[in-house]
């Protein structure tokens, strides 16, 4: 498996980005451009035009709401173990004071760039990409979805 960076580490779904949804977004082309040219069948392609654009609207929407959503509690709680097991402590307090995306970005970090990255992102308020452009050692996360 490739090694994980900061360039490479996002994902996809290769049916769902790259077949999927640009097929949906040419049939909404399609639409909207028939509705424009042809004035005899003007309504079936503006309705064909909005079906459409709803599936495509649900497609992304309902697949990345549910996901996104459990990945994000994940993480949250990926961050409150880890910050126990390193600190012997609750993370409630440490964890107000920080974004998610601080949270999400400290879990690229190997435990000793953790706790520095930690300390900085609390007194600096650095964001969560600073926080990974700033990892000299990448923990992979192949499992995120």
């Amino acid at each position: 498996m490739e090694h994980q960076n900061y360039r490479n580490h996002r994902k996809f779904y290769p049916p769902h980005h790259f077949i999927y949804l640009p097929l949906l977004l040419i049939l909404l082309g399609v639409g909207i451009y028939k509705s424009m040219d042809d004035e005899i069948n003007r309504l079936p392609w503006i309705l064909f035009s909005v079906s459409v654009f709803l599936m495509l609207y649900l497609a992304i929407m309902v697949r990345q709401h549910y996901a996104l959503g459990l990945q994000d509690r994940i993480v949250r709680l990926e961050f409150r173990q880890r910050y126990f097991e390193m600190f012997g402590l609750r993370s409630d307090t440490i964890e107000e004071k920080l974004s998610f995306s601080q949270i999400a970005a400290l879990r690229f970090a190997y435990d000793d760039e953790f706790k520095t990255l930690l300390e900085k992102a609390l007194k600096e308020n650095i964001s969560g990409d600073e926080i990974k452009k700033s990892i000299r050692n990448w923990r992979a996360d192949h499992s995120r979805i």
